[in-house]
């Protein structure tokens, strides 16, 4: 016969337990070594050698109510409440203060998290401002919802790292600028004396155009080698904004906005606007820089504080020239070929004038009270041209010129 069809099946093998059995613990000794035991255990068998029988965990077992429960972990993983961990010793502590306790401890653990996060969104906050400030000017984000706002922009920002000079003297040179704008002011005082010495306008131009060609064609070239950029920079980096590292210097504009009004206008409007573009624009960087901070912002980079002083210096300026300089140094050899626009007097136009039916006597102004007039009005004009951004031009040459226009035109007008 064939068992070919039939599964040969094996026999089960037998098992043996490494743990004693209840005969075999009989016969061991209590000398004898059978490895790691509990301490309830060892109690149990020291108090009558009862054999120790498991017990089945209840998920509504109380944690007091069994020893063995108190030794689960603290952090378990399983559907059965956790238990905590029991001490050496007894615990005194009654269930309500074992509440309290933890509740104090999940109160603080949520204030930690709180500072954590808060901790977690500053940094978060820095990196981002960090990574769009990163050293080089960047477009503005937008300050509306349609998006682009003419108060964005801006020609004052100039970022740290660019010049090494700036990285050296990080408050006198960087941050108040004192280099830049002692040349700045000596530019007004050289003015002033050319005036009080009788030189022409006409005599001044010609220098101007010699010092600015050469100027700007060495402007073009550091921007195409960047060896003789790193010179330049070393040269004169004392007197540079960071913003003209990559750009235009501000001297161009300075030369080229003095030629200008020293051309094209009357020598008064000429010499005032130079003296305006001198000192009122450095009063607005430095009082702006101080106190632009706690005063309403007119747009980026440009505050009231500084439009104030702007204006309160043009003021000063065209009053103490048109109404103490002028009357004292003048007149000069060669005025008849270069006259003054302003001739002590203010009238209203004709039109203005009958319109409102007064004589002739009565439209006309002057003495202090058409000089006072005429300073408001050039210090009305050097803020503004301070304040105002042409198409992105330098501010150097947008003064002088929207402030020689804006003199020009008001005497055109009631000169």
């Amino acid at each position: 016969m064939s068992f070919r069809g039939k599964p040969i099946i094996p026999a089960t093998p037998r098992v043996i337990s490494p743990s004693p059995t209840p005969s075999e613990t009989q016969d061991i000794s209590q000398d004898s070594y059978l490895g790691p035991v509990t301490r309830s255990a060892a109690r149990r068998r020291q108090a009558g050698g009862v054999a120790l029988q498991q017990q089945p965990l209840h998920e509504d077992a109380h944690e007091d109510s069994d020893p063995e429960l108190r030794r689960a972990r603290t952090r378990s993983r399983s559907p059965i409440k956790s238990r905590k961990v029991g001490s050496l010793t007894t615990s005194t502590k009654t269930p309500r203060a074992t509440r309290s306790k933890r509740k104090e401890k999940e109160k603080e653990d949520v204030k930690v998290k709180q500072e954590a996060n808060e901790d977690v969104k500053e940094e978060t906050k820095e990196d981002i401002k960090d990574e769009a400030s990163n050293g080089h000017l960047a477009l503005p984000t937008p300050t509306t919802l349609s998006g682009w706002d003419w108060r964005d922009f801006s020609r004052s920002p100039s970022p740290l790292g660019l010049i090494p000079i700036h990285r050296h003297f990080k408050i006198f040179i960087h941050k108040h600028e004192v280099p830049r704008k002692a040349l700045h002011v000596s530019i007004g005082f050289l003015v002033y004396w050319l005036y009080v010495s009788g030189t022409q306008t006409s005599s001044v131009t010609p220098f101007l155009m010699g010092a600015l060609i050469p100027i700007a064609a060495t402007d073009y070239l550091r921007h195409k080698n960047a060896s003789l950029n790193r010179l330049y920079v070393k040269c004169l980096g004392a007197l540079m904004r960071e913003t003209e590292y990559s750009g235009w210097n501000g001297v161009v504009f300075y030369l080229l906005g003095a030629w200008t009004v020293l051309y094209f206008f009357p020598k008064d409007v000429a010499v005032v606007a130079v003296m305006l573009l001198s000192w009122c624009d450095t009063a607005a960087s430095t009082f702006g820089r101080l106190y632009g901070k706690y005063t309403p912002r007119i747009r980026r980079g440009k505050s009231l504080a500084g439009s104030s002083a702007a204006f309160l210096v043009g003021v000063a300026t065209a009053g103490w020239f048109w109404g103490w300089l002028a009357p004292k140094t003048g007149p000069f050899p060669g005025d008849e070929h270069h006259p003054f626009m302003f001739k002590g007097i203010l009238q209203l136009p004709t039109v203005i004038s009958s319109a409102l039916g007064l004589s002739s006597s009565q439209s006309v102004i002057g003495g202090p009270v058409a000089v006072g007039l005429l300073s408001l009005w050039s210090g009305l004009a050097a803020a503004a041209s301070e304040v105002v951004d042409l198409f992105g031009l330098d501010d150097n040459l947008t003064i002088p010129v929207l402030s020689g226009i804006g003199i020009w035109g008001f005497l055109k007008v009631f000169g």
